[in-house]
């Protein structure tokens, strides 16, 4: 049975019904409208820790999604999965891969800084500080392409930019 039968959360209840009813009226192909179904299973997935079942879905619905837009949004949360995993290389694979088919999405640029911050503060724990700087700087270039797409957004990360002198 689909998950969007059995899940018992209202907002993802609620999800399902309309994105339903837009499947009916928007003309969308048999293939699209299953790699949607495997989309939406995904995020419900996702949404309630079972990261396994959640990347089932996006792989299906990557095998079906022909739309490069749409696969972005599918790349971009595998990456948000093995992210939550740990799995940071992994991760920035797909929002690179994401950002190739979608330049324009700058939650992936904001999760690629915060995964290169983390590696400049492991790598001064480790007291690299060649390492750690590199890592840093590569952060700043992330978080600028995310802030430049959409401003007002990523509060702190702009905060860190102008504290580290890093802001242009």
């Amino acid at each position: 049975m689909p998950r969007s039968r059995i899940n018992g959360n209202f907002i993802d209840k609620t999800f399902s019904i309309v994105a339903n009813i837009l499947l009916q009226i928007i003309p969308t192909t048999s293939g699209e409208k299953e790699a949607f179904t495997y989309y939406r299973d995904g995020m419900s997935a996702q949404s309630e820790g079972n990261y396994a079942e959640a990347l089932q879905n996006y792989y299906e619905a990557m095998r079906l999604e022909i739309d490069p837009y749409d696969r972005s949004y599918i790349l971009y949360n595998i990456g948000l999965i093995h992210t939550s995993n740990g799995e940071h290389t992994k991760a920035l694979e797909y929002y690179f891969r994401a950002l190739e088919r979608n330049p324009f999405l700058p939650q992936a640029f904001n999760n690629m800084a915060v995964i290169c911050h983390y590696r400049g503060e492991q790598a001064i724990h480790q007291g690299d500080s060649e390492i750690a700087e590199a890592w840093f700087e590569q952060a700043a270039e992330y978080w600028k392409q995310a802030i430049a797409l959409t401003p007002g957004n990523y509060i702190e990360a702009h905060n860190w930019l102008k504290i580290t002198g890093r802001f242009e």
